[in-house]
């Protein structure tokens, strides 16, 4: 599986910063503390939201404890903390908070501030994955793809990667990519596995590039024209009509 890109990315480097700014509050004091807290987080100004976050955090409210556990986790206001960040990560994620419980198993996949777990970790991407959350989707398909925490069964790695590739998720196109390329979990098929390639380049995956030019080379010129057309197709039907 060397081909595949590394497992495990998701919140903690991309879209941890993508704070959930929406909240259901029952007290008007609370949402301006909670907007306070979002202003200041805007500004970089990590003290004062840590500062607004906290009390609603400790109340119960599940926004406020996954942002503590993003800043504990990155050390933004506060000295980096592993275990205070599983622990804020753990509240939210007991609430049913899709983005708390995929960076839990995460927390659990590397062993920050927790023993490393795979199995905890699928049970936590699962809830996510099942949730709609496509990094949460991704991990999962790639612990199948790996027999990490599950019995190895690429046609749930498949399975995984195709929910996340329809999302946009780079990394899970050019997985799926790498399943088409290798007949695994799914019949082998270089035209769909160069269109997810290609998809997954356009979306910023420079592995996606490199297998897509390498696999070309065993494609005839007409196949890479009706890849290349598929790709087109695929993106523009925002993932609906993906060539199967």
């Amino acid at each position: 599986m060397r081909h595949l890109t590394k497992p495990v990315r998701v919140a903690h480097h991309r879209c941890l910063i993508l704070l959930a700014f929406l909240m259901t509050l029952s007290s008007p004091v609370a949402a301006q503390d909670y907007d306070k807290g979002s202003a200041a987080y805007q500004a970089r100004d990590f003290a004062t939201a840590l500062q607004e976050w906290t009390p609603l955090a400790e109340a119960g409210d599940a926004d406020a404890q996954y942002n503590l556990g993003v800043m504990y986790y990155h050390g933004w206001g506060v000295p980096q903390d592993y275990k205070e960040a599983v622990k804020w990560y753990r509240l939210a994620a007991d609430q049913g908070y899709a983005k708390a419980q995929n960076n839990l198993g995460n927390m659990y996949y590397n062993g920050q501030g927790v023993l490393q777990d795979y199995a905890e970790t699928v049970k936590w991407s699962r809830l996510a994955a099942q949730q709609g959350e496509a990094q949460a989707q991704y991990n999962l398909g790639y612990m199948y793809g790996n027999g990490q925490g599950v019995l190895q069964d690429y046609a749930e790695a498949v399975k995984w990667y195709r929910l996340a590739a329809e999302q946009g998720d780079a990394m899970a196109q050019t997985n799926l990519g790498y399943m088409y390329g290798n007949g695994q979990g799914v019949p082998q098929d270089y035209a769909v596995a160069h269109m997810w390639y290609n998809i997954g380049s356009a979306n910023g995956n420079e592995l996606g590039g490199t297998n897509r030019d390498k696999i070309a080379k065993k494609m005839t010129p007409a196949a890479i024209q009706e890849a290349q057309a598929m790709a087109r197709e695929c993106m523009s039907s925002n993932y609906k009509k993906c060539g199967y």
